[in-house]
């Protein structure tokens, strides 16, 4: 029998990222004059004519994809514990169902977000050509920040509330008196997503489409 490696997260992130940074810098050095190494000033009018509805959209789909990644991923991880170790102690799958409920939470979390996000935009129209001023860009970015915010902290959320509730459901099949104890802890892991919450509306609610 060969030895079974542990699963790696910082691995699978770096896979993810690996190729977009690249894809980036590529594009950053292909385009542009030839002469620059990166030319800063083709990037800005690139990025001046994207559509603010573009980045708004993007921001909601990350808000809302994010939290439902973390929350599916949290379920994963603490329901396959949960029915594993309630097969030998059945006692523990009713109230170790509350460590799925938080999980379940953070997808909420990511959906009021982007229910928000959804209802402040509004239809902008180019002011210099095609491309768009600076207040609407300023907003389309605030929104697209408040759904990456939000997104990623819902997902760090999911992650840690499914590892706590999975060492919840296990500690608990053992020994009822540590379930109270790491509820705590649960709890207190469960909050990390509001802060994102928080941070994500407080952008949202800071900028506006100036739709003249």
């Amino acid at each position: 029998m060969g030895e079974t490696r542990a699963f790696s997260m910082p691995v699978l992130i770096w896979s993810i990222l690996s190729p977009i940074l690249i894809s980036i810098f590529v594009f950053m050095v292909r385009v542009g004059d030839e002469d620059k190494f990166i030319d800063w000033h083709h990037l800005h009018n690139i990025f001046r004519h994207i559509s603010p509805y573009y980045w708004t959209y993007m921001g909601i789909s990350a808000a809302v994809g994010l939290s439902i990644v973390g929350a599916a991923w949290g379920i994963f991880i603490t329901g396959s514990s949960l029915v594993g170790a309630a097969v030998r102690t059945p006692r523990i799958t009713s109230k170790n169902l509350i460590s799925v409920i938080f999980c379940e939470a953070v997808a909420i979390y990511g959906l009021i977000v982007g229910i928000i996000l959804a209802t402040k935009a509004e239809s902008v129209s180019p002011v210099e050509g095609a491309r768009f001023s600076k207040q609407n860009m300023h907003a389309a970015y605030a929104f697209f920040g408040a759904g990456l915010t939000t997104g990623f902290a819902n997902l760090a959320c999911g992650l840690c509330v499914g590892v706590i509730g999975s060492s919840a459901a296990l500690s608990d099949a053992q020994n009822s008196t540590l379930f109270v104890k790491i509820l705590v802890i649960e709890i207190f892991g469960s909050a990390l997503g509001l802060f994102g919450v928080i941070i994500g509306i407080i952008m949202a609610t800071n900028a506006a489409f100036d739709a003249e």
